[in-house]
């Protein structure tokens, strides 16, 4: 079981239970606590139904180290009703609230912490998931790895393997399927590319709208480059 889990918080409990199923069917292993809803199910938020979310979620994934809850939110009074819970927890360091898009967060945080992120790094993936869809062309990130921009050499020992691929998929990548190539990139220490986009990022991976019988690049540098590559493409042409 990962050792982060997430409290989905909403003022619609249908909202909050299908944020929850859409995240859980990309990280199966990951304790996913939907809260929305008033006590009758009516629209609003609930201290209450929120806290019996964070017991749930905080008792299932323990103290692991590194381990913790992040919380997402839609809207107002969700936001505060959050913060309150928080203030009376016994969980300072164990416990995130993270302002991000609900969907878009809980499907990157998910993601992030199937692979056994750390809580920082899982609630750094929800933060970040509300620049993923700004635009339909993905831009280098402010801090590109030598795959993508090319300006770097490689350390000593590390090597670039690039390899075009036909996508077989159905549904190309899209949802499950660019979860699953996001946490097979994830695996690897080397930096993965998919068409010029951070091929763990399942958010990035999905914008770029990929379909059925259209040709990918991969290219990945480290260490592990070639396994990297040849598991990619693996993956791309049997799903």
């Amino acid at each position: 079981m990962a050792r982060v889990a997430l409290v989905i918080v909403s003022h619609s409990d249908l909202l909050a239970r299908g944020v929850t199923e859409l995240a859980s069917q990309m990280a199966p292993d990951v304790v996913i606590e939907p809260a929305g809803g008033m006590e009758d199910l009516s629209l609003g938020t609930s201290y209450d139904r929120v806290d019996a979310a964070r017991e749930r979620a905080e008792s299932a994934v323990g103290g692991v180290d590194g381990g913790g809850l992040v919380f997402l939110s839609d809207i107002g009074s969700a936001t505060m009703t959050i913060e309150s819970v928080l203030e009376f927890a016994d969980c300072p360091d164990r416990c995130v609230f993270v302002e991000a898009p609900l969907v878009e967060g809980a499907i990157a945080a998910a993601v992030r912490a199937q692979l056994g992120d750390d809580l920082s790094s899982v609630a750094s993936a929800a933060q970040g998931a509300a620049s993923a869809f700004s635009s339909a062309v993905v831009s280098a990130p402010s801090m590109p790895s030598p795959a993508i921009n090319g300006g770097a050499q490689p350390e000593k020992n590390e090597e670039t393997v690039e390899a075009d691929v036909v996508v077989a998929d159905p549904v190309g990548l899209h949802a499950r399927p660019a979860a699953m190539l996001a946490r097979l990139a994830g695996s690897f220490e080397s930096d993965i590319t998919i068409n010029g986009a951070d091929a763990s990022s399942v958010l990035d991976v999905m914008s770029l709208g990929i379909a059925q019988g259209q040709s990918v690049h991969l290219v990945a540098t480290g260490l592990d480059a070639a396994q990297a590559v040849q598991e990619l493409v693996e993956f791309i042409e049997s799903t």
